[in-house]
């Protein structure tokens, strides 16, 4: 069965950092591109970064020099960096692929930022 679990989220002030992780099972990680998406409160869902099979990575305009994706295939994992948070961070935080044409998403972490 394929499945992404997050974890790593939290309160944390403005400015302050975060590190999230993204575990696969059910799935060899090598093969697949992760995504991470947030949503805020009363916000529809958006992508915040993606990092692919070969490791390229993307990310949102309003995340750029601030998070960072990366992978670590041998330990199933993917995680998101993320430094100098702001407010406007502060959302549920899901990790999402694709295997075999079906979505799979994560159960989500809360990220708060506020002082």
């Amino acid at each position: 069965q394929v499945q992404v679990v997050e974890s790593g989220g939290g309160l944390v002030q403005p400015g302050g950092s975060l590190r999230l992780s993204c575990t696969a099972s059910g799935f060899t990680l090598d093969y697949y591109s992760i995504a991470w998406f947030r949503q805020a409160p009363g916000k529809e869902r958006e992508g915040v970064s993606c990092i692919s099979n070969s490791g390229s990575t993307n990310y949102a305009d309003s995340v750029k020099g601030r998070f960072t994706i990366s992978r670590d295939n041998a330990k199933k994992s993917a995680f998101l960096q993320m430094n100098s948070l702001k407010p406007e961070d502060t959302g549920v935080y899901y990790c999402h692929t694709v295997v075999g044409g079906f979505d799979s998403w994560g159960q989500g972490t809360q990220v708060t930022v506020s002082s």
